[in-house]
Parts: C-alpha cells; structure tokens; sequence
C-alpha cells in the first residue's frame, strides 16, 4: 500500500503507513538494538505463525567397509525446536508540544542525526522505534515470557535446558576487572571441542562485563595483564571502536542481556524470529486534535517477534552465583 496523508504540517498529522512502508518502520524498530544491527545473531523474517528450527546430531557414522549397503543404526538423530515470535503491540500517547521544538531543530539541521525525519509523523515513529529497539534488545536476551511486553530470551531458555553446557562461576556474585579473565577462561573451558574454532563462534557479554573486561586489559586487573596494560597505553588503550577477543574468540556487547550471565556460542545457532513484512504489520499516528481537542497524538504498532536457538549442547551459559 501506499503512504497516505503524509504532510510536513502538524496541524493535522493522522497517517497510516501499512504493507511496505509498516514493514520498513517496523523493522527499524526492531533491528536497531545491538545485538541485531551488528548482525551478532540470526535474524529470520516472515515467520507467519511458526517455524521449525531443526537439529541434527550423529555418532558413529564411519564403519567397517564391506561388499554390502548396511544401514548403520541410530547414527542419526533428527530433532527440531520451534521458533514462535509472540504478537506484540505499542499503544502510546504523546504531547506534541513536548517534540515539536526537537523536529523543528532537526529540520533546521542542528541535528546529529543521520537521516532527519521530513516530517513530524515520522520524528514521532522515530522516536518510539527507538524505545521498541530497546526493548526488544533486552527480551532478546532476558525477556520472561510471563511479563508482559516480553518473551523468553536466551538466558531464560537456555538456564531451562540440560542440554545447554554451564560454565563455572567461581561463586562470584558480580563482574570485575579482578574476576573477568578467570570467568571468560571459564566460559572458554566448557564450549564444545566441535564449536571451538568456528568462524561465527561469539562471546556475548552484558555491559558490565564488557566494562570489567575493557579495564583489565588497561591494566587494572589481576592474571599478568601488567600495570601498564594493552600496548603501554593504561586505561586510554580503548577507544569504542575497537574490536575486543578472548582467546581469540570475538567479544560481542550485548546491552539487553542481565548482569548475571554470559552466553557463548555460534551466531548461526540464535535466531531472532519476526513477521516484519508480514500483511498484519501496521503504524498509525493519530492526531487527536480533531477528535477531542488535545494537543495528543497516538501511536499504534503491531510486529512479532521471538527467539530460539538450534542445538542446546553446543552453547555455553555462564551465571554469577
């Protein structure tokens, strides 16, 4: 569909954005939180309603050869987990008069923003995809399915499955920069002999451990980092923009995952589920002006989304005591 009752006045902003143009805001809100935009895990849109995310393990697939085909018994198992993304809607009311001042600055160019928002409707949308990215960051990793506004996330999956491989926590109760090295040894230690080494195996850390890590390394921790630190420059050795390792293993922030826990494990193997393009998908800005006189405006999305990931055993949780 096309975009209607698009307008550069805020006298009267009522607009409906649907089919193409819903998918594109509601991906924008979606896939603007770290985790997604950095591609960390995978991302599988157009899930309608359900999609089988299937597995397969084998042992002992290399026998004796002979002169006959003989199948070889149990070598092969194929199981499957469901990846379900959950209906989620924003109902919001906001002030116009509390961002006009903002979107006129923005128009002016006294913005730092990379693409400025020609209209108001559209700063609006802006401004709350920006809060649903948040949010979705967070469920991604530590949502609870029983909160409303959330579904499980990895954390909360994963501390449910056996399968999944725990890392010891040294009955620590918190990230340092005097722990974090012994810790990510000890995430390191548990992932499987098969995941070692591949080119998507990924360290995924909340933003205290990530703080904790950055300071060892300045010098400011403990297992023979030295007092001067990571090339003799102390705690001015990072910049945000550099890329951080472990043993070789990539270092991945993730701002939505809780203080307590570090996951690691193949990106190919955490997928994030949504509709996106789906027909249902729809952004709404009312003006209600014309309907009660006020100075609100409504904002009303619909999008879906989830989280699952394929092989419990090849991934690694760390939880603080």
């Amino acid at each position: 569909m096309e975009k209607v009752n698009l307008t550069d006045s805020i006298a009267s902003i009522t607009s409906t954005y649907a089919g193409e143009f819903a998918g594109d805001y509601i991906s924008a809100a979606l896939l603007s939180g770290k985790t997604l935009s950095d591609g960390a895990i995978t991302v599988k849109p157009n899930v309608k309603y359900k999609e089988v995310v299937k597995k397969i393990t084998s042992t002992n697939i290399v026998v004796d050869s002979t002169c006959d085909f003989t199948q070889t018994d149990n070598a092969l198992t194929l199981t499957e987990r469901i990846l379900q993304p959950e209906e989620f809607q924003v109902n919001l009311q906001l002030c116009k008069s509390d961002f006009i001042s903002d979107w006129e600055a923005a128009k002016m160019g006294y913005s730092a923003f990379d693409n400025l928002p020609p209209t108001f409707a559209e700063f609006l949308i802006g401004h709350v995809a920006a809060k649903v990215a948040e949010k979705t960051e967070q469920n991604i990793w530590g949502g609870v399915n029983a909160t409303t506004g959330q579904f499980d996330g990895f954390t909360v999956l994963m501390a449910a499955d056996a399968d999944v491989n725990d890392a010891a926590n040294g009955s620590e109760t918190a990230f340092s920069s005097s722990n974090i090295v012994d810790l990510l040894g000890n995430v390191v230690d548990s992932i499987p002999s098969a995941v070692y080494g591949k080119d998507d195996l990924t360290i995924y850390v909340p933003t205290v451990a990530l703080q904790a890590y950055v300071r060892a390394l300045g010098g400011f921790g403990a297992s023979g980092l030295g007092a001067a630190g990571t090339d003799n420059k102390g705690s001015q050795w990072f910049n945000m923009g550099n890329a951080l390792a472990f043993e070789g293993i990539k270092i991945q922030h993730a701002p939505g995952m809780p203080t307590d826990h570090i996951v690691a494990g193949e990106a190919s193997n955490l997928f994030f589920g949504t509709g996106l393009m789906s027909d249902h998908n729809e952004v709404k800005v009312i003006d209600m002006a014309d309907i009660d006189g006020s100075k609100n405006v409504r904002v009303v999305m619909r999008f879906t989304a989830g989280v699952q990931y394929g092989i419990g055993s090849d991934l690694t949780l760390l939880t603080l005591a």
